[in-house]
């Protein structure tokens, strides 16, 4: 299999070559020619594979470039410090399932990408006895996901760009407690769509970028995208266990549209998804481009800080490639929308918004911080559970689309732990930690604090940058 641009302008590349590239030398995003389909036949002997075993059938159909007895063995690698079962479901009140993402070392579901990454950038660089210099942005999870998956490792480095004052204290914890010498924490001011752009700028320099041999761990990584696409048919396989064939849907928190766009590909790849339900928080963008087809990105100084600060996001990196999608995989459209959007800040789509949910099944919803209090009390009260503030948001908003006979799936972001203040707003509860969580709270931390400025990045990058 090979993957070219949603802008047209990159040569074709197997997996391992555009895992490196992260954006495409056009400054589009890497989508296979043609998705692979897994039909009924193969869905049914997937039902009693482990994860890992799982992971192996359904990233092999993109990684055709690696052996799969090389494949076999980073999946096992990637998911051998989770639980026995990696991703439980666990039903909750009004019919809903959560389905469990948070098992791994950084407890959100970043880790379920993250750390199959780490496993096959290594990978791949031992074989091209290079080196990689990783620029990436987060608004919580990504930073930490990705730090905990590839510190220590010689032949990466890893640059994490992060807003100062927009994560919580655990999140900063998590990131900047690291004392890897591979481990380069910088704290931009700003908001996150500032230190994405910072990120996009830097990709975009092709010169620069093979100079310094950058590459990016964000969503937009085809890495990322496809590891995600695994647990959507576990999660089908294990709702579906004695009900045969039957339609799904997903409600997945969402500010950059990474892990719901992986949902739509698992649908386009022929797993029975009804509707992929797309949960904004008050930076509802997308939300509102879902119910009008018009796309209008916000600026920094319209961005809100939240209590689901992860979705903090105006700007969703991933949209292009369901663009993609939408316009009929027409490239020429894709840079022409993006001109629009650079030309006048927004572009529209509302004669194609109607298919969003007839054709491609995408519904959304925005909840508010008031609602995901509610949400976490009432979870808490019906079952006991306490789940996260952005999980929240998703059920929130899941329980607007639920349908008889159809069961529905939320994903679920984080464990609780990370967002202790709203948990204590919510339900009055006061959350423990462990040993190991209280000694990082507890740890120094290394970060270095940036103005938002291009030059300064590439300062700091080619003072510390493996060659």
């Amino acid at each position: 299999m090979q993957f070219i641009s949603t802008r047209g302008g990159m040569t074709p590349l197997p997996y391992s070559e555009t895992l490196l590239e992260g954006l495409a030398t056009d400054g589009g995003l890497a989508v296979p020619e043609e998705l692979p389909h897994v039909d009924a036949g193969t869905l049914a002997s997937w039902r009693r594979l482990s994860y890992p075993e799982l992971a192996t059938e359904v990233l092999g159909l993109f990684a055709t470039d690696i052996p799969r007895e090389d494949l076999a063995r980073m999946t096992a690698a990637a998911y051998a410090d989770f639980p026995a079962d990696v991703v439980p479901l666990r039903p909750i009140d009004g019919g809903l399932t959560l389905v469990g993402l948070s098992e791994g070392p950084t407890l959100a579901f970043k880790d379920m990408a993250m750390q199959f990454l780490g496993q096959v950038m290594e990978y791949v660089l031992e074989r091209k006895d290079g080196v990689l210099n990783i620029v990436g942005a987060t608004s919580g999870d990504t930073g930490s996901a990705a730090e905990h998956a590839l510190r220590g490792k010689e032949r990466v480095a890893v640059f994490m760009l992060s807003p100062q004052g927009r994560m919580s204290a655990f999140q900063r914890a998590q990131m900047y407690s690291l004392a890897d010498e591979n481990v380069h924490n910088i704290a931009i001011e700003g908001v996150f769509d500032d230190c994405q752009n910072l990120v996009k700028a830097l990709a975009g320099d092709v010169p620069f970028k093979r100079t310094w041999s950058l590459g990016a761990v964000n969503s937009i990584n085809l890495a990322r995208i496809t590891a995600q696409v695994v647990y959507y048919f576990w999660a089908w396989l294990r709702a579906t266990d004695a009900m045969g064939p039957t339609e799904v849907s997903f409600t997945v928190p969402s500010g950059n549209f990474g892990n719901i766009l992986s949902g739509f590909w698992a649908k386009r790849m022929g797993l029975p998804v009804r509707r992929l339900v797309l949960a904004a928080n008050e930076n509802n963008v997308l939300d509102e481009f879902f119910r009008t087809g018009v796309y209008r990105p916000r600026s920094a100084a319209d961005t809100l800080a939240t209590s689901s600060p992860s979705m903090d996001i105006s700007k969703a990196s991933n949209l292009e490639r369901f663009i993609y999608a939408v316009v009929g995989r027409d490239a020429s459209r894709v840079v022409d929308l993006w001109a629009d959007l650079d030309r006048q800040g927004f572009f529209d789509l509302s004669a194609e918004q109607p298919r969003f949910e007839s054709e491609f099944g995408i519904v959304s919803g925005t909840s508010t911080h008031a609602d995901r209090l509610e949400t976490i009390k009432a979870v808490h009260d019906a079952t006991g559970e306490i789940i996260d503030p952005h999980t929240a948001d998703g059920v929130r908003i899941a329980r607007e689309h639920v349908e008889d006979g159809v069961p529905m799936l939320v994903l679920e972001t984080a464990k609780p732990q990370k967002f202790a203040e709203t948990i204590a707003e919510a339900i009055g509860v006061e959350l423990d930690y462990s040993p190991e969580l209280q000694e990082m709270l507890r740890a120094p931390q290394h970060v270095t604090e940036l103005p938002d400025d291009e030059q300064a990045l590439r300062a700091f990058i080619e003072a510390n940058a493996l060659r």
